[in-house]
């Protein structure tokens, strides 16, 4: 039997519980009911729909905290001086990129505790904070239903201290339905099909990014997310920001990404249909390559392109080599806590993770036809056709 969601009477329970009315978008609600028609389209049985009216109910009095402590304390105030974004395609080196640079003393990079529960702002936060703990629950939860991940993903061990994409920031703003916010919920992850506005979205970003610096020692950002389609945006943000840019043959990243998102999908909704997402991930890699090509501000003398192939070759090299493009030093103890890290977390420590571009002929592909479609864009960038085993 299927139970259905009621936008308004959860719009209203939120507010209720909060004593909050004011969401920092009068949009917000509208776009909430196209996210709840999703959640009624997928025919949820009734614990299902129970679950998915608790991950509302969460990102709703989450939302409504959040935009209250800006009312309360002048977080709108601080300046975010200066970020360093880490960019590319899935399965193309950036999560490592990032958690190297995450370990520098001198960054600061976001938590997954913290844009779980941002509220109230960590700099305030008093010694019974349990927001950590909660995070880290979440996660082993996470990590239970879908084990897979982490053989592709083996930072999720980082339980609430792991990074999240800067896409995380907008969960409850309803404009992505993440894993990550909705592993409970018997779906598939949603990142296309809900209204969009890069304007807002990044506005909304760095309203996190003031929220979790507010009181707290001044560090610099070092944060990742796929801001491919919305550089103008980015930019127009923080004009003072670096972004560096990690490419990869895009055979291989269209058969590697299709296996990561097939093993959280079947963690979460059961098995799946491979050559369905393996036709769904090609498509949005060609769209991603053309956007690549075609968009101007991909020149901007603010973004550094890296091979991937050099950034696996010596990924500390690589991180120094960007922090000089950003005008920044890399200090020994960034580069001693780098090599650390690297020592420490070997890619492989779950077991190997395993794809085959063969995913693609099995679809109807031609290999050697798709190489030929991407060689203006390995040309370009110089990336060579990756040969694996």
């Amino acid at each position: 039997m299927t139970a259905r969601l009621d936008a308004g009477e959860l719009l209203r329970a939120a507010q209720a519980e909060t004593g909050f009315s004011d969401y920092g978008d009068p949009t917000l609600p509208q776009r909430f009911e196209v996210a709840v028609e999703h959640l009624n389209g997928l025919g949820l049985n009734t614990a299902g729909a129970l679950q998915a009216s608790k991950v509302c109910h969460w990102l709703l009095t989450s939302r409504l905290e959040f935009m209250a402590d800006r009312e309360r304390y002048p977080i709108g105030d601080e300046v975010i001086e200066g970020p360093m974004f880490v960019t590319g395609e899935p399965r193309s080196g950036t999560t490592l990129m990032h958690a190297l640079m995450s370990v520098d003393p001198g960054a600061r990079a976001l938590r997954f505790w913290e844009v779980m529960y941002p509220s109230p702002p960590p700099g305030l936060a008093g010694p019974g904070d349990d927001r950590r703990e909660r995070a880290d629950a979440d996660w082993r939860e996470i990590n239970a239903k879908m084990p897979k991940w982490l053989l592709s993903h083996p930072y999720n061990d980082m339980l609430g201290d792991g990074l999240p994409e800067d896409e995380r920031t907008w969960a409850f703003d309803f404009r992505v339905m993440t894993p990550t916010a909705w592993w409970r919920v018997p779906m598939q992850s949603l990142v296309g099909g809900l209204p969009t506005d890069p304007v807002a979205q990044y506005r909304l970003h760095k309203a996190m990014l003031q929220q979790l610096q507010y009181r707290r020692p001044r560090k610099y950002w070092v944060l990742k997310g796929f801001h491919g389609f919305r550089l103008k945006e980015l930019f127009e943000s923080y004009p003072d920001a670096h972004l560096v840019w990690l490419h990869r043959d895009p055979v291989q990243v269209a058969a590697s990404r299709t296996m990561m998102m097939a093993d959280i999908a079947e963690g979460i909704v059961g098995p799946v249909d491979l050559h369905a997402e393996a036709k769904k991930h090609l498509e949005m890699t060609r769209a991603s390559i053309a956007n690549t090509m075609s968009n101007p501000m991909v020149g901007d003398p603010r973004i550094l392109h890296i091979r991937y192939a050099d950034f696996v070759a010596d990924p500390v090299a690589t991180v120094r080599r960007y922090y000089t493009f950003c005008g920044r030093e890399m200090t020994s103890g960034a580069e001693s806590a780098m090599r650390d890290y690297l020592a420490g977390n070997r890619g492989d420590r779950y077991g190997k993770f395993s794809y085959s571009t063969q995913l693609l002929v099995d679809i109807g592909e031609d290999l050697e036809a798709l190489h030929a479609e991407f060689r203006p864009f390995r040309e370009r960038f110089g990336v060579e056709i990756e040969k694996r085993p």
